[in-house]
């Protein structure tokens, strides 16, 4: 946030690790087990073990977990909905002897159409670190999507009712780089992968299918139509196009970033000059607290770095000035 202003220790980017530059979901807090395991009945948790595991590659009888199993019909004002698991490999460069988590998504019709041969539509949501749509009502683009399709609404990799990612399953690992080698497997290629695995269970004749990709969304699908081209009948891009052109580096991305940053930063401080002094105090009061930072109530520390963060929203939006000026 407002790095113009800020002491120059706190204003250098980050400078992400390859490895987790595209990771899926974000890690978010701390969900207690119980609740997990209601919300998603494949997920157990292993004390034992360095990682929060999942589905199991077989059940308390001996059996084999089924690769999918789908649900029953219900309904919402005007949908009819029903909800798919399915059981994928953790790592697909070796399915067999990978551990498993669970994959879920949401298959959602008009209602009448259940049993109609509608070429299917799977949608890809933004982030990363959102699980997908959980609709209430027939309304916006599902409810115009349903008169053609059916519409897939997967939970990417950790997120939602799918395998999760928490601060509590993080914290197991012991070292930074065990933790990135389980993240990896988070990433737009395995999302690209899961989204392929499901479709082959899933299609009638694992014909093709589009996909809709909204904001990280659309990298998901572009990483896609890299990987797997042959499950793709035509793809839909919202406002998510990762940078691909030639000499189009991440470092070349992030310089850019960092330029309208700044050029933000000069706008907000010329509508609100009185702003500069304001956040002046309050970096320099982080800065020399005990520990970098002040508590937050999460359980987290507030530093002047995470103060910079503030900017995501705030200088990003067509009415973030205003709302970062109120605070």
């Amino acid at each position: 946030m407002l790095v113009e202003h800020a002491p120059p220790l706190w204003i250098k980017p980050l400078v992400l690790d390859g490895i987790l530059s595209s990771l899926s979901p974000r890690i978010v807090s701390h969900r207690l087990t119980p609740a997990i395991q209601l919300l998603n009945p494949h997920y157990r948790w292993n004390s034992c073990s360095t990682i929060a595991m999942a589905a199991p590659k077989v059940d308390s009888s001996g059996e084999s977990l089924p690769e999918h199993a789908a649900g029953k019909w219900y309904s919402v004002p005007d949908l009819r909905p029903r909800d798919h698991r399915f059981t994928a490999p953790l790592d697909y460069r070796d399915p067999a002897t990978s551990l498993k988590i669970s994959i879920f998504a949401r298959e959602v019709v008009a209602v009448g159409k259940e049993d109609q041969p509608l070429p299917y539509l799977l949608f890809l949501q933004g982030g990363p670190g959102f699980e997908s749509p959980r609709p209430t009502e027939g309304s916006g683009w599902i409810l115009k999507a349903c008169e053609e399709f059916r519409v897939i609404l997967m939970d990417q990799r950790g997120t939602g009712l799918s395998t999760p990612l928490t601060t509590s399953s993080m914290l197991q690992f012991k070292s930074a780089r065990d933790l990135a080698d389980y993240l990896k497997h988070f990433r737009a290629d395995s999302i690209a992968n899961d989204a392929e695995f499901i479709r082959v269970r899933l299609v009638p004749g694992s014909g093709p299918w589009t996909v809709l990709g909204q904001s990280y969304g659309g990298f998901c699908a572009v990483t896609y139509l890299s990987f797997a081209p042959q499950g793709l009948k035509q793809v839909l891009l919202t406002g998510g196009i990762p940078p691909i052109g030639d000499g189009c580096t991440a470092d070349t991305v992030y310089g850019a970033c960092f330029e309208q940053v700044a050029y933000q930063n000069e706008k907000y401080y010329k509508r609100y000059p009185q702003d500069i002094e304001v956040v002046r105090e309050v970096v320099n009061y982080l800065a020399e607290s005990e520990g970098g930072g002040v508590p937050l109530p999460s359980g987290g520390i507030l530093t002047p770095r995470g103060l910079q963060l503030l900017g995501l929203s705030g200088l990003g939006s067509s009415a973030g000035f205003e709302r970062l000026h109120y605070l």
